[in-house]
């Protein structure tokens, strides 16, 4: 659990979201579906995302569209390194996979790169954003 909260406002507190979200991604418990934990995935790289919107002062809607949400830290100026880019395939995590038969069950592999990719982007939001982190 955070040691601390933070207001909605701070990007801290979408950091310790997005790091409780890693947590669950990456805590295979029996009985839960791989869809469940990549959304779990998706939902830490968004929050790392939003962190640093907010940082850099930019209002963002609240969609699970990552391809969206990285073109806005674009728009602001801010360099997005290609492994970051590779976001996007995360978005089907939020809502295509959560139901039953939207889509095919997700492999092993996916939710390995799944988790890979959220942890690679919370980890250079940190970096973005230094000590207030």
């Amino acid at each position: 659990m955070p040691s601390e909260r933070f207001s909605p406002d701070d990007p801290r507190e979408w950091l310790n979201r997005a790091r409780s979200n890693l947590a669950r991604a990456q805590a295979k418990i029996t009985g839960v579906y791989l869809e469940d934990l990549c959304f779990d995935a998706q939902q830490a790289a968004e929050k790392a995302i939003k962190a640093l919107l907010i940082k850099r002062g930019v209002t963002f809607p609240y969609v699970h569209d990552l391809a969206r949400l990285v073109t806005l830290l674009e728009q602001a100026g801010q360099e997005i390194p290609e492994f970051v880019q590779r976001v996007e395939a995360l978005t089907r995590y939020a809502v295509v996979t959560r139901y039953p038969g939207l889509a095919e069950p997700v492999t092993e592999a996916h939710y390995q790169e799944a988790v890979a990719v959220a942890k690679a982007v919370l980890e250079w939001v940190e970096d973005q954003l230094g000590s207030d982190a």
